[in-house]
């Protein structure tokens, strides 16, 4: 059992990382975190890429902007995650939105007694199909759903952030499944990436374009779907189709439930809203790191 000073460190930072976000209308939205606590979920696979648990914090280094931190709390158990899945419900998607339909069934199907999940879908606007629950069962409203309109990808995702910066799980995740196509979202990418940094979501991104799809615009959108997984820590997943499908969401749920939970607080207490850059290493060879990335400081005013 951890000691009382590790869960109070850990159940603090959660509450003040979450609370203080602070917006303005437009793309122009500034985002901030008043708290020096950097709080890092990581998932370690091995040469198979199967999750590796039973790590200790002894194993565990961290790093800003190459300099070494003081873990404050290490969890490493099997934990609780708050979800959002994002289904893409654009006009481009017309004929794969059973199919990501019957992949948020398959997520749902995995979760476990403490896991919550909301779904939401998004076309030209981002609506709430199903609030956060961890009941296994989905909403006959989600039969309902057609593709239809443009696509706000980055405007879901920033949606997703807030949602998820309100939980009290120190594990969350967004999966999205899309085809990457966004056509009319108010946010950028930047201001996406940078909500889901601030709520500390791992994005996981699923290209549900078609698979016969060889075309320029395909790869670039492959591209916006890889970025958003690799600068969080999540995964992007390849046009998936039947048991491919079912299976890459049981991994996704099985990482999210075997990942480590690392908080540090900031040695440069410079408040000067600069990007610093994250980097996790783990004494023990052949295995591979998912995390974020880094993150943007407060900006002093």
């Amino acid at each position: 059992m951890k000691p009382l000073r590790d869960i109070l460190f850990i159940l603090v930072a959660t509450f003040l990382f979450s609370i203080n976000i602070s917006a303005q209308s437009g793309d122009d939205e500034i985002i901030t975190v008043d708290s020096s606590i950097v709080l890092m979920n990581a998932t370690i696979t091995d040469a198979a890429g199967k999750a590796v648990g039973g790590l200790g914090q002894k194993y565990f280094r961290v790093f800003e902007d190459g300099v070494e931190q003081e873990i404050k709390s290490f969890a490493a158990e099997e934990t609780p995650f708050a979800a959002v899945i994002l289904l893409d419900t654009s006009g481009s998607m017309e004929q794969r939105v059973t199919l990501a339909r019957s992949a948020a069934i398959q997520f749902l199907g995995g979760l476990r007694t403490n896991d919550f999940t909301a779904i939401y879908n998004f076309d030209s606007k981002v609506s709430m199909v199903q609030d956060f629950s961890n009941s296994p069962d989905i909403r006959e409203q989600v039969f309902d759903l057609k593709a239809d309109g443009m696509t706000v990808l980055n405007d879901a995702i920033y949606k997703a952030a807030e949602l998820l910066s309100k939980r009290a799980e120190k594990r969350r995740a967004i999966i999205v499944l899309s085809d990457g196509a966004d056509t009319m979202s108010g946010k950028s990418a930047e201001k996406a990436l940078q909500a889901a940094g601030l709520s500390a979501a791992t994005i996981y991104t699923v290209d549900m374009s078609a698979v016969n799809d060889n075309s320029s615009g395909r790869i670039r959108n492959q591209g916006v779907l890889k970025n958003f997984a690799e600068k969080t820590g999540g995964k992007f997943v390849a046009t998936p189709g039947g048991v491919a499908l079912r299976d890459a969401f049981k991994r996704i749920v099985e990482e999210l439930g075997l990942q480590y939970t690392i908080s540090f607080e900031s040695a440069n207490t410079k408040k000067d809203g600069k990007w610093r850059s994250l980097e996790l290493r783990v004494a023990r060879p052949n295995l591979t790191i998912r995390t974020r990335k880094g993150y943007k400081a407060v900006k002093g005013k």
